[in-house]
């Protein structure tokens, strides 16, 4: 009876994550809207875009080989399960020891690079100006991501993310510059890989400048559908990340009660509409920064992980 309890609280997390992502991408736009006075789409609405775009037939070009009809299935499958190995309201359930941040990174890489091969595949302009775009990025962002996570390993001695978090809580870690450090590394590798203001912005097609957008160009009906999901799971995978990591208060321990459930779910939906919220006056708050100016925030993410990892070895030495 425990472990089918447990695969229920597991699968209950599962869900969770696939049914609250479109939900914050709505948040981020309906303040967004706000904060610009105007009245914008309900926070409901990507539900009902994702509804429609499910019912729609599939247009592929004639070109279009098999690989393309597969990507927006594994790219689907890779970020949803990264984010449903996030702990989100609790941690130590039963798939836990699968919740390795080397893991999520690689899951992540994995659907970058199937959506950079579709990008490819059909043989357009735009097609090919966003994933060259994508693969520069994402060159940039990884190393600075692993950097994050080297730190994190370094301070708490595992990669392990419910291992983590009951690590950052505990009465010795305290406030480190580290922490600040990688955080910061954390919150602008976020912005890039979502493709968010600065670095790109989803709301525009415009050639000269869209990234995520230029690779989807020519998908349609439920692969578009696949594809906008997948996008809204990873902007959850992120901010939840950010949660688990350095805001882990609130999140039932392994084997806590039903009972314990319900406040840690509360402290979640928090995080989630907060990271939401900040996200949306960031956005609203500064301009989208030229292609080739892309290398230097990233950079700088990059600059301070590897801050934050030498501070870190310089404290432990002293």
């Amino acid at each position: 009876m425990g472990l089918i309890a447990a695969l229920l609280v597991q699968g209950a997390q599962m869900a969770l994550v696939l049914l609250l992502a479109p939900g914050l991408t709505g948040l981020v736009r309906k303040i967004k809207a706000r904060l610009l006075r105007r009245q914008g789409p309900p926070v409901l609405q990507p539900y009902r875009d994702l509804a429609k775009l499910a019912r729609k037939e599939v247009v592929l070009a004639d070109n279009a080989s098999w690989l393309f009809r597969v990507v927006p299935y594994v790219v689907f499958a890779a970020t949803w399960v990264g984010a449903a190995l996030v702990p989100t309201f609790a941690t130590g359930l039963v798939f836990s020891w699968t919740a390795d941040l080397i893991a999520i990174v690689a899951l992540l890489g994995s659907a970058r690079f199937f959506l950079a091969l579709a990008g490819l595949d059909v043989g357009t302009s735009f097609g090919g100006i966003g994933s060259s775009r994508e693969m520069m990025i994402s060159s940039l962002a990884e190393p600075a991501m692993m950097l994050m996570v080297f730190t994190l390993a370094l301070m708490t001695g595992t990669t392990q993310l419910s291992a983590v978090a009951a690590a950052l809580t505990a009465p010795g870690i305290g406030l480190r510059v580290s922490l600040g450090l990688a955080l910061i590394a954390l919150v602008m590798v976020a912005i890039a890989e979502n493709a968010r203001i600065p670095v790109d912005n989803p709301a525009t097609h415009l050639e000269l400048t869209m990234v995520h957008e230029a690779m989807v160009l020519e998908y349609s009906g439920r692969h578009l559908a696949m594809i906008e999901l997948a996008a809204s799971l990873k902007l959850l995978l992120y901010i939840s990340l950010i949660a688990c990591m350095f805001i882990p208060w609130g999140i039932a321990p392994g084997g806590s009660t039903a009972g314990a459930f319900l406040p840690a779910l509360a402290f979640y939906l928090a995080k989630l509409g907060a990271g939401g919220a900040l996200l949306a006056v960031f956005e609203v708050s500064i301009a989208k920064m030229r292609v080739f100016r892309v290398p230097e925030f990233l950079g700088a993410a990059l600059m301070l992980a590897l801050l934050a990892t030498l501070l870190l070895f310089v404290s432990r030495t002293l």
